[in-house]
């Protein structure tokens, strides 16, 4: 697991990127995969982008033509992954920040955006991992727990009320 490797592109073009958040991304993204108890070596690549891209892509790939927080590009099917010729590694899959949307998020819910960018980090990954809230209310309960323990697990708990989707 501490060899899962977890590339961090920032493609902002109208903001800052915060110090410390590739190493909070990286920590997210194990501490799901061990809440799983999923022992094999993943390779996850995270990137942020503005608005104006995230909603190209929701557009492209869910037929939504609206901006959104988070989107996720799982790999895998059943088990299965391509493998990394380069690496070795499994690859897990693709998620994309809005970081825009996080920071209005934050904001909203009273909270640091380094909080925001754990939970959309940890929700993501979750997805890639098969977890799907939109299925039925069970499924969402199910995901809504996995979320609450791994970011307690990474003290970044919720100080306010869920968040709805």
């Amino acid at each position: 697991m501490k060899n899962t490797k977890v590339n961090v592109h920032n493609k902002l073009t109208r903001q800052k990127f915060p110090t410390g958040l590739k190493l909070l991304i990286r920590r997210c993204c194990i501490a799901v995969l061990e809440e799983e108890g999923i022992k094999d070596v993943f390779e996850i690549d995270v990137t942020f982008v503005d608005a104006s891209e995230i909603q190209v892509l929701n557009n492209q790939f869910r037929g939504k033509d609206q901006v959104t927080d988070v989107l996720s590009f799982p790999l895998g099917e059943n088990g299965q992954y391509d493998v990394n010729p380069d690496t070795g590694m499994k690859m897990l899959g693709d998620i994309v920040i809005c970081m825009e949307i996080a920071r209005k998020q934050a904001e909203s819910y009273g909270h640091s955006l380094q909080r925001e960018v754990g939970f959309l980090t940890v929700h993501s990954m979750l997805h890639l991992l098969g977890y799907d809230h939109e299925q039925d209310a069970r499924s969402a309960a199910r995901m809504r727990e996995k979320e609450e323990l791994v970011m307690e697990a990474l003290d970044l708990k919720r100080e306010t009320g869920y968040r709805g989707f």
